[in-house]
Parts: structure tokens; sequence; C-alpha cells
């Protein structure tokens, strides 16, 4: 009887030979597991929307996972590293609940350490920041009405600024220096101020109105009012709108050209967030009677200083709506040094960022690379396949439900609820039913998230699309997640026949919520 190959290999094993010397056997013919008919329709459809012509010269990377079970469904190019865009903010928003906890709040604080007699505070007063994103000009004036409360009508020392919880990084890696001006690429400081209760830290809103006549200079204000940035109106009333205002590089040089006829606001970044701060509060202070007879200066607040007033921030776990639902970037890069806080004790983007990776690679993220928090950076990359593992994983976290709350809606008109997907997917089956976050870049749109199937059946996606050479394809994505909406196991589906609404080549490239004055 002749031994099979596997009694030789035994053999040889046996009498010492390594494996490597015993001869090597055929592999086994592969057994071609078919899919389900729906998971194959499935994958033929989207194989069919990615053949888009628009996707020719670039890069396309989607994946699709069962949340029930973990199953694969698609992938195309699911483990490339590609560039994100806010998709980055579901890494650096998940990590800032897992590290801070949902319960975390930012506080701004009041301290003197100086000598009180009567309503004369002998010594400095100080203004201590952690980097609340949520300060208005009225917080500040709340502050500045306890302190007279407390008693203190004059300061004899200086206004003392505060920012040390962060260092004084105020710009990310990677950043372009033209998109400076713009509120959503602000510094970062421990302290600073937003204008309205979007809460777009470090920025001012100038509001452009028409003048008393034709020809005549425009009327420009700001939201707050502050002297802090120095405006140059060169604008005139006409008979159409068509404004510019621009900060100059480095400077709180605001110049305003162009014509007016109607309203226009556009949201400016000031250079310091702390300057801008203390500003802010020292008017306050003066409005409430109490002088401050020193200068503004900066520096660390003394141990053992004592508290004269106190504002804390919404917990996080509320600030995840206005964070995440328009995208606020300011929220993510503050979120970061504060992780970096809090886990290594410096407020600094290498600590936090170091944080997010960790946590990310522990929960079904094995590859990526962040350079900030909110995606701005180009350089910044994540794989669809990583991204749909994370958000398998999240589902398990204990604060999940809050954080899910907190993604863009579909097709929900409420800016609250819909987000930065309030205006895509109306009356599709994705309508009210996806919960993903968009991103978007010069180049890049991205749409990762949740979502039904039609008999139930819980899917998660992503999907990131690079280097198109036309207007963002944003309609690809709503086909595709339109489509998993529709997916069943058992019964095809096909690809909707619901149009979409293509994306114009002239829409900017920006989420919807950062071109503030269009309507996405």
């Amino acid at each position: 009887m002749r031994p099979s190959r596997r009694t030789v290999l035994s053999l040889l094993l046996l009498a010492g030979l390594t494996c490597a010397s015993a001869p090597a056997l055929a592999p086994a013919p592969a057994v071609a597991l078919q899919p389900a008919p729906g998971v194959a329709d499935l994958v033929a459809d989207l194989d069919q929307i990615l053949s888009d012509a628009r996707l020719v010269p670039a890069r396309a990377g989607v994946a699709v996972r069962s949340a029930a079970t973990g199953e694969e469904l698609y992938a195309r190019d699911g483990g490339k590293i590609l560039t994100p865009a806010s998709n980055a903010k579901l890494v650096t928003s998940a990590a800032a609940v897992e590290h801070l906890g949902p319960d975390f709040r930012f506080t701004t604080s009041v301290l003197s350490a100086g000598r009180r007699t009567g309503p004369v505070l002998t010594g400095d007063l100080y203004l201590r920041g952690t980097g609340d994103p949520t300060m208005l000009a009225a917080d500040y004036d709340a502050l500045a009405a306890r302190v007279a409360a407390a008693g203190i009508r004059t300061v004899t020392g200086r206004l003392v600024a505060d920012d040390t919880w962060f260092d004084a990084v105020r710009l990310g890696a990677d950043w372009a220096w033209d998109d400076e001006p713009y509120y959503y690429a602000g510094q970062i400081s421990a302290l600073t101020a937003s204008p309205d209760t979007d809460y777009d830290a470090g920025s001012v809103i100038v509001s452009v109105a028409p003048g008393d006549a034709a020809g005549r200079p425009a009327k420009v204000s700001t939201t707050p009012e502050t002297d802090y940035l120095k405006i140059e109106n060169r604008a005139v009333t006409g008979s159409g709108t068509d404004v510019l205002v621009e900060r100059r590089h480095g400077t709180n040089t605001v110049v305003v050209t162009g014509t007016v006829a109607d309203g226009y606001d556009e949201w400016v970044t000031v250079d310091d967030p702390t300057g801008y701060a203390a500003s802010l509060f020292r008017t306050a202070l003066s409005r409430h009677g109490v002088r401050v007879l020193g200068r503004t200066a900066r520096g660390a607040a003394p141990s053992g200083a004592a508290a004269v007033a106190e504002r804390r921030s919404m917990p996080l776990g509320e600030l995840l709506v206005p964070f995440m639902k328009l995208s606020n970037n300011m929220h993510a890069e503050i979120l970061v040094k504060s992780i970096g806080r809090k886990v290594s004790g410096a407020g600094t983007w290498s600590a936090g960022l170091s944080a997010i990776t960790s946590f990310a690679q522990a929960n079904g993220m094995p590859t990526l690379r962040m350079r900030d928090g909110s995606g701005l950076s180009r350089v910044d990359g994540l794989t669809p396949g990583g991204v749909t593992g994370l958000l398998l994983a999240l589902r398990a976290r204990p604060w999940f439900p809050a954080w899910y709350g907190s993604l863009p809606v579909a097709g929900e008109a409420d800016r609250m609820t819909g987000g930065t997907l309030r205006s895509r997917m109306r009356g599709t089956p994705a309508a009210g039913n996806v919960r993903a976050k968009t991103g978007s870049l010069t180049g890049v749109t991205s749409l990762s998230g949740y979502v039904t199937g039609a008999d139930g059946e819980p899917l998660v996606f992503s999907i990131m699309l690079n280097q198109y050479l036309s207007g963002p394809p944003r309609d690809i994505e709503d086909k595709i997640a339109v489509r998993l909406a529709r997916f069943s196991r058992t019964a095809p589906a096909g690809i909707s026949s619901i149009p979409l609404r293509e994306t114009a080549s002239n829409v900017p490239e920006l989420e919807c919520s950062w071109s503030k004055p269009v309507r996405c």
C-alpha cells in the first residue's frame, strides 16, 4: 500500500526534519463561498455606483459591515489610507467622551492672591481659562458682575490672563496659512470667546449693511462689540451685494471692500484669542464699575489664589451636539488638548493625539495617522475599514447613546438635528435613518456612520473619495447610503430610482456649516 503524502510528512517530522526540508504539499483547492443573493445584489449595485466617471482619476475607499454580526458586506480599498477630512472627528469625539467623560465641563475662573481692604484689591486679578469654547461676551460680562457683587471696585494691580492650561501653539500642523482668517481655522487657546451659540471659538461676526444712500460708505459692526479688531471700511452702498471681509495675515486688521445692498455677515477669526478674551472681560469689568489700574498681562495664577468668580460650561455630552452636527473644528482641537491635559498633564496637540491614537487602535482601528483632531490637516489618514471597525466597537461603550445622538441625521431640516446632512437624501429610505459624519476639503469628501437596512439589520459604513477633479461628488455617497437603507438579505432591492441631487461644480468644497452665509 502506498503511503499518503500526509503520512510521509508525519514520518519526516518524526525523523527530525524541519518543515523547510519537507516536501511541499499542494494546496487544497479553494472552496468559493457564494454570498447570499441580497449581499451579491448589494455588491453589484455598489460596484455600479462607484463606476461613476468622476472617480476614474480619483481614489475611492468604501467599507460596509453588519453591526449585528460584524460581517463584511462590501469592501473597495477598505484598508487603504485616505484623507478623511472631518471624518477624523469621529475618532476625536469618541476619544474625548472616553477620556474626559460625558459630564466633563470647562471652567473659567477669576482669581486673586492680593489683599482686600474694603472695595480695594491690592494686587493682580487673574482670568484663568481651560479652553471653554462656549464662552460668550455675555459670560465674561456675568463674571465681571460677580466680581463687582463680591464688593471689589478697584484693582491696584494688573489684569492677568492665564491661558497656561494649554501650550502656546495656536494653529494645527499642516494647516494652510490662507485659511487662518476664516473661523473654521481659528486659533486655539485656553482663553477664548465665541460670537454666538454655534460656539465658533476665537471668531467675531463682522456685519456689513448699506449706508444712507447709494455710493455712501457701508455700515460695519461686530458681534460682540469689540475694539480688539481694527476695521478698515472701504465698502460702499450699491445696487447689489458683493462684499469681501478679510483679516490681514498676522494682524487684527479687517479690511471690508465691495458693495452692499442687503445685510451681509462674515465670521472672522481673531489673532490671539487670549488677548481677545481678556479685552472682553476688562471692558465688562469697567461696565460694572470695577477699575483695573494696571495693564493687561499674561501669566499663571499663583497656587493658592482665591476664587472670586467662576463659570462652568455645559457638559461634554451636550457640547457634542453643536460640535458634531455643525462639524466645529475648534471644538475638536480644544478637546485634543484637553485630552492631553487629562491623560498626561500636557495641554498639547502631541499629548492629546497620542491618547486618541491609542484609543482608536484599541477600538477597531489599527491603522491611522492623526495630525489634528478636526481633519483640517491633509496629512490625516484613516482607512474605511478602520472607521467601520471603530463604529462597531463604539456600540459597546456606555456613553454610546449620547455620542450616537450627536451625529447628523439625513434629511432632517432642523439644524441641530440634521446638521451637515439636513438637506441630503430627503424623500429617500435614508432620510431620518442615516446617522453619519460628513467630511469635506477641496478634492476630498467622506461620509461614515450608521444606517438600518430594509429588514431592520443595523449596518455601519465608511465612504472616502479623494483626489477627484470634478465638483464634490456627494451624490455618490448619497446613492450608496440610500442603497444601504434598502438592503435586504432576502429580497433584491436594486439601485434606488429616486433621483438624488448632484453636486454642482461651483459648490464650495467645505462643510455646509462652514460656509455660514450659504444655506446648504
